[in-house]
């Protein structure tokens, strides 16, 4: 680092001022026009480490690195965690890491630059509001780049990461691995009908179909955000959660803590999208709103009803990102 800037290193969000932060990150109500990802706000990074989802005990040990001017003001950031396996990154290197050995290294612990269990892409050189982005992202990753050498593990992995950030890493020892994501684009869509019409007949139709047969065994469906979050329906999405959790991964990463913190710290930026079969709840999933995109997380349910899984995650998603 240059004598006006220097890194420091945060085992905890609790450590790291939640102001400071948000200049960071931005925030939903960002009057700024700085694009906000609800994924590295100080809330849900917070409400990760709080609910002793991700912690050192889980295998993800907070090493966050902090850039502060002279004056002591944060003003870059990258979230970072020592890791001891390659658990809830929804990144596969286990191949890196039998070779690493293979080699007679020792590929763990590694330095993750990511939101963990979260495969979202978003901003991970986070550069304060106002300042000099092009000035201060190669910093960051000059800073990452000596503190992975400074406490000797065998790499960094920066994960899920928007292209500005991988323009400051490259002219780095980082390498570009690539994969593929599926999103959907708004292009200029009012609504669900205008976006069904811009399809094939056949698409169109089949489409119409599958959301008619989800709902025909008298399912509705409720949009739940803000105060609609309560502690009662966050158990039943829990038990949604869990039911996924033990069936796919075979132990859940979050815990019930995680979505109570989520509660009452960023409610406005959650949307709950929840089936009701009889007047009972049977199947939900997760979202998270971002300034110009709605993020879908995971889903679960107690019931199996054909389309269902599709109408919750993904039509009713784009019925509300379009709304």
């Amino acid at each position: 680092m240059t004598e006006d800037y220097s890194i420091s290193i945060a085992q905890s969000f609790a450590d790291i001022d939640p102001e400071s932060w948000k200049r960071l990150s931005g925030t939903s109500r960002d009057a700024s026009g700085k694009s906000y990802n609800p994924f590295i706000s100080h809330e849900f990074l917070s409400s990760m480490e709080d609910s002793g989802s991700a912690t050192a005990k889980t295998g993800w040990l907070g090493h966050h690195l902090l850039l502060e001017n002279a004056a002591g003001s944060l003003i870059g950031a990258v979230p970072a965690y020592l890791k001891n396996h390659s658990k809830g990154e929804y990144v596969f290197d286990h191949g890196w890491a039998d070779a690493f050995e293979r080699a007679g290294g020792h590929y763990y612990p590694k330095l993750q630059c990511s939101v963990p269990f979260t495969p979202a892409t978003g901003p991970r050189l986070l550069v304060a509001n106002g300042e000099d982005v092009g000035r201060f992202k190669p910093l960051l990753a000059s800073g990452l780049a000596q503190v992975t050498e400074k406490i000797g593990v065998s790499s960094a992995h920066v994960t899920f990461l928007e292209e500005d950030d991988l323009s400051a890493l490259l002219p780095g020892d980082f390498l570009h691995r690539t994969d593929q994501q599926f999103h959907f684009i708004n292009d200029g869509y009012r609504d669900h009908n205008d976006f069904l019409d811009a399809l094939s007949s056949r698409k169109r139709k089949g489409l119409k179909k599958e959301r008619w047969s989800a709902l025909e065994p008298g399912i509705e469906i409720d949009w739940l955000t803000g105060s609609d979050l309560t502690e009662d329906i966050w158990d039943q999405f829990f038990a949604f959660y869990m039911d996924t959790g033990s069936r796919k991964w075979g132990r859940p990463y979050l815990t019930r803590e995680f979505y109570s913190l989520i509660g009452e710290r960023m409610a406005d930026d959650v949307l709950l999208v929840m089936a009701k079969r009889e007047g009972r709840y049977i199947a939900g999933a997760i979202n998270f709103i971002g300034s110009d995109a709605l993020y879908g997380r995971h889903w679960g349910c107690i019931e199996d009803h054909p389309f269902l899984h599709f109408e919750v995650c993904y039509h009713q998603a784009i019925d509300f990102a379009l709304s």
